[in-house]
């Protein structure tokens, strides 16, 4: 069915769709699509596969043999105008001599930020902007967080009952929540660079922090231990799986090369008030490391100090038909006295999965509502 040339909604949300699909690849990079239309009709798209491969634009054209010249550019983020793992796409589209180009949002990263937009229209390719613009900004809020502060997004999950508790008051939480759910919290950890726990989430459940019941990449594992008292027998020890200790300098000298010795990181962080891990600044060692997507997965310490520090990007909380009573809480005291002053949501949604309803809302910070990171260029 042809479409009219006008239709940029249309051939936008398909470019869209096709950038979820690099999803869980393509970090420290953001997911793109790209769709090419002449005389209303789809003739090439791509998306961006993984890190180093193809941007989306490349292999948009790569994927069609037929002549670009006079044709349309739907593109979910401004094409890059500088030399990193690939080419800059930019020279690409103006070889291709396309007519019109219509982007999603421009990238906030400031070697690009604008720089690509101008390029093309200095080469008399008509650029519009900000078409579907939150949702392009939406499918890229890891990389636009980390791209713009240094930091990574960080989203904390933990499954509870109806009436709260993420354990009973001996301690078991097995299994609090849904088969289904589990698998999509084994989904999650796919999709992000790094999963998080507290000392007492390793003590406590012994967990593996690998990915096992879909397909993909483990995540990086990062246990925050303020004086490394975790066992030196605990799973995530033993296995080959990338793993570091963020620690402090209360941790003996003798604890931290028993650690190294059986290949783990430890990476040593200033202390905070209260003798913690000073937990912004491993956000930004981690963010260091091109690490732009954490999830938080316990404990309760962990969760409520990342709560108070205002460093919780999103929540995502699989809620089981069950009550227990007297339990643990997954957040303990964040000192707030008011309603007015609670942890709110700018955005918030749920699903099914299996007997569970999950609720996933994104933090609206203290600070306010989150500026735009993009503006419409005429």
């Amino acid at each position: 069915m042809k479409r009219k040339e006008s239709d940029d909604v249309y051939f936008m949300r398909k470019a869209i769709r096709l950038a979820r699909k690099g999803i869980g690849n393509t970090s420290p990079n953001p997911m793109v699509g790209a769709v090419i239309v002449a005389n209303g009709e789809i003739i090439g798209q791509g998306y961006h596969k993984r890190c180093g491969d193809f941007h989306a634009e490349i292999n948009a054209i790569r994927n069609t043999k037929r002549s670009l010249e006079g044709s349309t550019f739907y593109i979910t983020l401004e094409p890059c105008c500088h030399f990193g793992r690939t080419p800059p796409c930019v020279e690409a589209l103006i070889e291709k001599k396309p007519k019109r180009i219509v982007l999603g949002s421009i990238d906030p990263n400031p070697r690009i930020r604008g720089k690509g937009i101008r390029i093309l229209r200095s080469h008399g390719i008509s650029v519009d902007t900000g078409i579907l613009e939150s949702e392009c900004l939406q499918l890229n809020e890891d990389y636009v967080k980390h791209i713009t502060s240094g930091i990574p997004y960080l989203t904390v999950k933990y499954a509870q009952t109806l009436d709260g508790k993420i354990a009973t008051n001996t301690g078991d939480s097995q299994w609090i929540s849904s088969e289904a759910s589990r698998k999509y919290a084994h989904h999650l950890r796919r999709i992000h660079d790094c999963i998080m726990v507290g000392r007492g989430t390793v003590a406590t459940d012994n967990p593996k922090l690998t990915v096992r019941h879909v397909k993909g990449k483990n995540p990086l594992r990062v246990i925050v231990d303020s004086k490394l008292r975790i066992p030196l027998n605990s799973f995530v020890l033993k296995d080959s799986e990338r793993t570091i200790i963020a620690t402090t300098s209360q941790a003996s000298s003798g604890k931290v090369t028993a650690f190294k010795n059986l290949g783990v990181e430890v990476l040593i962080i200033k202390k905070d008030k209260e003798g913690g891990v000073y937990l912004r600044n491993l956000l930004k060692e981690l963010g260091k490391r091109d690490v732009i997507s954490v999830m938080v997965e316990g404990g309760s310490k962990l969760i409520t100090s990342l709560l108070k520090s205002n460093l919780v990007d999103k929540m995502i909380i699989p809620i089981a038909p069950k009550i227990i009573g007297d339990g643990l809480e997954a957040v303990g005291d964040l000192c707030i006295h008011k309603i007015k002053d609670a942890v709110t949501f700018s955005t918030c949604k749920t699903v099914r999965k299996g007997e569970d309803i999950i609720f996933e809302g994104t933090v609206l910070k203290k600070t306010g509502k989150r500026k735009r990171l993009t503006e419409k260029m005429k």
